[in-house]
């Protein structure tokens, strides 16, 4: 084998976990070109651990930036991957429980309620209550009260649902809308018509797993198609944008493990 093919293996040999570990500096992830930050860097951190690697040094950068936090997701975000690293972020947890009001919402809406279910690793009564009422007719839930439904958002209520043990016709109903982003090609796109992306149709995998089914067969074979000799994923057939971060996603989807990590 000439040095041009022994070249072109060792590149296709790279890994999407080497590819996201390739793009830190001392715990902290960034883009290409890009400056690190709290929120990609978990992302790279929950990716990673369900891949069952290692991201050192992430810990302590992501407790250096709890300060900065501010919205709910954004802190069940950076809670979840404290805890994938092995640490109680009682702090983060703390702000969550502060976040409930006595509808059972926490923080700024549905979105916000699902992730901090998912960090909290409980849901109260009141709580599954007012998700499973957000559940719209069409069987999914959206990012804020009274929004359009998306599959990104009934992936993570479905997520949160299975943390709060619910089970029958409200699951029933979330799978089969979610099912229905599925394209020809075999991703899943966000909204209808949208056109399949690698993070829709990873968020559909792990929605699909926490409710108990088996992802299709052509989702995954999807997401392999848009991988690159580089290690990382393409966001879709026709964009290549943010590929740590895309990246990162696929990994816990081709793992199938829905949040909060087992």
């Amino acid at each position: 084998m000439g040095l041009a093919a022994l070249l072109a293996a060792a590149t296709l040999a790279v890994t999407p976990v080497q590819f996201v570990q390739a793009h830190t500096d001392a715990g902290a992830y960034a883009e290409p070109g890009g400056r690190p930050d709290a929120l990609l860097t978990s992302w790279a951190v929950l990716g990673l651990r369900a891949s069952r690697s290692d991201a050192p040094g992430s810990l302590a950068y992501l407790q250096s930036q709890e300060a900065t936090l501010r919205s709910t997701t954004d802190v069940s975000l950076v809670a979840l991957a404290e805890q994938s690293l092995g640490a109680t972020p009682t702090a983060l947890l703390d702000r969550l429980r502060a976040a409930r009001r006595t509808s059972g919402q926490i923080g700024e809406g549905v979105n916000s309620t699902c992730w901090a279910v998912l960090a909290l690793g409980r849901s109260t009564a009141a709580t599954t209550r007012w998700l499973l009422a957000r559940q719209s007719r069409s069987g999914g839930w959206s990012w804020a009260v009274g929004g359009q439904p998306d599959s990104n958002d009934t992936a993570a209520a479905l997520e949160a649902l299975r943390v709060a043990g619910a089970r029958g016709a409200p699951v029933t109903r979330a799978v089969r809308y979610l099912l229905s982003f599925q394209n020809r090609d075999g991703g899943f796109e966000l909204t209808n018509g949208r056109g399949s992306d690698a993070q829709s149709t990873a968020w559909a995998i792990q929605g699909l797993v926490a409710a108990g089914r088996t992802p299709p067969r052509t989702a995954f074979a999807y997401l392999a198609r848009l991988k690159r000799a580089d290690g990382s994923y393409r966001y879709s057939t026709r964009y290549l944008t943010t590929p740590v971060w895309v990246t990162s996603q696929v990994l816990a989807a081709l793992a199938k493990k829905p949040f909060p990590f087992d």
